[in-house]
C-alpha cells in the first residue's frame, strides 16, 4: 500500500478529523490576533498584551498530562466534542462582551486561558484517534498531515486574523472564532467511525502513573522526550526574539516582522509536507540530526547579520528544519507508545515540547537582555549545532519497525 505524504486522506474518518483539526487551529489563531489586537487599542504596556501568548500557550503544557489520560479514560470522539462545545460557549460569551465593549485585560486573558484549556483538551485526544482509523502503514504519514494542518494554521492564520481584525475589529475576530469551533462540531458529529473501546474507568492519578511508569521503563520513549525538550529548550531562540530581529537588528517595523514569521510558517509548511518523503529515506536519527544541523546554522547566519532577503530566504529553510524534527519527535512517540497509553505519551511529546519552547524563550530573553538579540541567536546556532552529539548517546529510536509493549 502506498504510504505517500497524503495517502491518509483517501480514508474518510481522517479527512474529517484532519477538517476538524485545521478548523480549530485556525479559530485558535485568530482569536489571539484579535485578544491581541483589543489589548493594543485599549492602550495596554507591552508585558500584558505578551501575556495574551502566554494564556495561550501555558494551559497546553500544565494539562497536557491529564488530558492525555482523559483521551485513553474515555471516549475519544466525545471528548472532543465536550472540548469543542465548551469553546464555543466561552468564545461567543467573548464575541458579547467585545460586542458590548466590556473587555477588561483581566477578562480577556482569563477567557484566552479557558480556550486553551479546551485546546489541551482537545488535540491528545485527536492525536490519539488517529492510529484507531488509519492502518499502522499510513501512521507515521497521517501523523504528519495533522502537524501540516496545525502549521498551516499558525502560519496563515494570524496573518487571516489581522485582515478580520482589520475590517471588523477585534469583535469579528471573536465571532469568526465561534463559528469555526462549530464547524469542528458539525465534523465530529457526521464522524461515525468505531474507535477502540476504552479501558476500565480508574482513578485519574493512577492512569496517569502508568503512563509515567511506562514512559519510565521505555528506552525508547526516554530518549524521544530527552531529545525533544533538548531541541525545543536550545533552538527556541530565534522564535522568542524574532521582534527583536526585526527592530533591533533590520532596523525595521511591524511589517518586517510578520514576513520573518511569515517566512519561518512557510517553511513549517514545507518541513511538515515533505517528512514523509524523508521518514522513507532516512533514520529517525539522521533527520533530527540533520535538522538540528541546518537551524543552527540558520541561526548563526541570521546573528551574523545577512540582510533582510537572505535572512527571509534562510529562515524559510531554518522552519523547514524545525518542523522537520518536531514531527519527528511526534511521529516516534506515536509509533513506540502501545495503543492502550498512546494518549498519555502522546501528551508527554507535547508537554515537553511546549516546556521546552516556553523556558528556552524565558531563558533566551534574559540572555539576549545581557548580551544582545544577535548573541543570543548566536548563542543557540552554535548549541543547536554541538546538540545532535547526543544522538551518539541516545541515538532517536527507529521508525523502522516499532514494536510497542
Amino acid at each position: 500500500m502506498t504510504t505517500g505524504t497524503f495517502s491518509p486522506l483517501r480514508y474518510r474518518a481522517f479527512l474529517l478529523i484532519l477538517l476538524g483539526s485545521l478548523f480549530s487551529h485556525f479559530g485558535n489563531a485568530i482569536q489571539s490576533v484579535g485578544a491581541a489586537w483589543q489589548l493594543t487599542i485599549m492602550g495596554q504596556p507591552a508585558d500584558i498584551i505578551a501575556l495574551v501568548q502566554s494564556a495561550t500557550n501555558l494551559p497546553i503544557m500544565l494539562l497536557a498530562l491529564p488530558a492525555g489520560a482523559w483521551a485513553d479514560m474515555f471516549d475519544k470522539r466525545l471528548v472532543m466534542l465536550i472540548a469543542q462545545t465548551a469553546m464555543v460557549a466561552l468564545s461567543v460569551l467573548l464575541a458579547l462582551l467585545a460586542f458590548a465593549d466590556i473587555t477588561p485585560p483581566a477578562l480577556l486573558i482569563g477567557l484566552t486561558a479557558l480556550l486553551a484549556c479546551g485546546v489541551a483538551c482537545f488535540n491528545p485526544a485527536l492525536a490519539a484517534s488517529i492510529g484507531g482509523i488509519v492502518p499502522r502503514a499510513q501512521l507515521a504519514a497521517a501523523i504528519a498531515l495533522n502537524i501540516l494542518a496545525f502549521n498551516i494554521a499558525r502560519s496563515l492564520g494570524p496573518a487571516i486574523g489581522g485582515g478580520i481584525v482589520a475590517i471588523g475589529g477585534a469583535k469579528a475576530a471573536f465571532a469568526v472564532n465561534a463559528l469555526s469551533y462549530l464547524l469542528v462540531i458539525v465534523i465530529l458529529l457526521r464522524w461515525r467511525t468505531a474507535l477502540p473501546a476504552p479501558g476500565t474507568r480508574r482513578p485519574l492519578l493512577v492512569v496517569i502513573g502508568e503512563g509515567f511508569r511506562f514512559a519510565l521503563g521505555s528506552p525508547a520513549i526516554r530518549t524521544v522526550l530527552l531529545r525533544a525538550i533538548s531541541f525545543t529548550l536550545a533552538g527556541s531562540a530565534a522564535w522568542a526574539l524574532m521582534p527583536l530581529v526585526a527592530t533591533q537588528m533590520l532596523g525595521k517595523g511591524s511589517m518586517t516582522f510578520g514576513l520573518l514569521l511569515g517566512a519561518l510558517g512557510l517553511g513549517a509548511v514545507i518541513g511538515a509536507a515533505t517528512s514523509t518523503w524523508f521518514r522513507q529515506r532516512f533514520s529517525s536519527e539522521a533527520i533530527i540530526r540533520g535538522a538540528g544541523l541546518i537551524y543552527g546554522a540558520v541561526c548563526v547566519c541570521v546573528a551574523l547579520g545577512v540582510g533582510l532577503v537572505p535572512t527571509l530566504a534562510l529562515l524559510v529553510l531554518g522552519g523547514a528544519g524545525w518542523v522537520q524534527a518536531l514531527s519527528g519527535f511526534a511521529v516516534a512517540g506515536q509509533m513506540w507508545a502501545p495503543a492502550a497509553l498512546i494518549g498519555r505519551i502522546t501528551a508527554m511529546v507535547s508537554s515537553l515540547t511546549f516546556g521546552g519552547i516556553a523556558l528556552g524563550s524565558w531563558l533566551w530573553g534574559h540572555f539576549a537582555t545581557a548580551h544582545g538579540v544577535a548573541s543570543a541567536l548566536l548563542a543557540s546556532g552554535v548549541l543547536m549545532i554541538i546538540l545532535p552529539l547526543i544522538g551518539l548517546i541516545w541515538p532517536m529510536p527507529r521508525h523502522e519497525g516499532a514494536q510497542p509493549t
